[in-house]
């Protein structure tokens, strides 16, 4: 197994929080160092960054302006080196959900603007750093969190179900592309985990998944998630690359 210093450097989008902080903290303790971004700094940034230990950072970022990307990507250069990892963790949800007749422009494009848009270009400049060697001798890995609504419909938050369908064609045709150049691209969707994001929806899910929704009968966790995404980080499935990982305690699973 390499050494803490030659994992190189994981950036984790949206890791303030949810499925983004515990992923964080894995990485961290598989020895990456580890720059979290984030539109608002949680009140103890300073706290979570000791927890990460030294080698990591925090770096106040608007995905959807993809005007900041080139210096919130300097920024953590500069701070923390080559970057060997991208986690595209940050989204989020419809900012109301409803009928389609009724799906606002505004509501549309806020939310292609962060799922997919700025996480496209994001990936962009750190797939540009990688390849001018920056992170030469390390693994290199990209790995899109998707969601298990890139394939099941929820027509009362179709926006949110079209970014992330979207979001795995990004995949698929980034896998192929970095191939020949030895980075490896992931999806990971998880299913119905318990976070912020579904805070406003609890009752809900807890009767479907009492109910049989989800064959496993539980509430995924954000540990459930980055437990396996740092297994991908780490190059023991780079041969893998392209794939999707379904972490959704069978919920996807065709049953007749």
């Amino acid at each position: 197994m390499s050494g803490p210093m030659e994992r190189g450097t994981a950036i984790v989008t949206g890791g303030t929080s949810g499925i983004g902080l515990a992923t964080a903290r894995q990485l961290a303790g598989g020895g990456f160092r580890v720059a979290i971004t984030g539109l608002n700094a949680p009140e103890d940034v300073t706290n979570l960054l000791h927890e990460l230990g030294a080698a990591s950072c925090y770096v106040q970022s608007d995905l959807s302006d993809i005007e900041q990307h080139r210096d919130v990507l300097r920024q953590i250069e500069d701070r923390l080196g080559p970057v060997s990892c991208l986690v595209n963790n940050a989204g989020i949800g419809s900012v109301a959900r409803g009928d389609f007749l009724n799906l606002e422009p505004s509501s549309f494009d806020l939310v292609l603007g962060v799922n997919l848009r700025g996480t496209v270009f994001f990936t962009q400049k750190v797939v540009d750093a990688m390849l001018s060697s920056r992170s030469a001798g390390l693994f290199r890995s990209i790995i899109n969190i998707g969601s298990i609504s890139a394939t099941v419909a929820s027509p009362d938050r179709m926006d949110y179900c079209i970014s992330k369908a979207a979001l795995t064609a990004f995949t698929r045709n980034l896998a192929v592309r970095l191939a020949a150049d030895g980075v490896s691209v992931f999806e990971v969707r998880p299913g119905i985990v318990r976070t912020g994001m579904t805070a406003k929806v609890t009752s809900k899910y807890d009767t479907l998944i009492e109910n049989g929704l989800v064959p496993m009968k539980r509430w995924g966790k954000p540990a459930d998630i980055a437990g396996a995404i740092e297994e991908l980080a780490s190059g023991s499935f780079a041969f893998a690359t392209g794939s999707v990982i379904n972490l959704d305690g069978g919920l996807s699973i065709p049953v007749l």
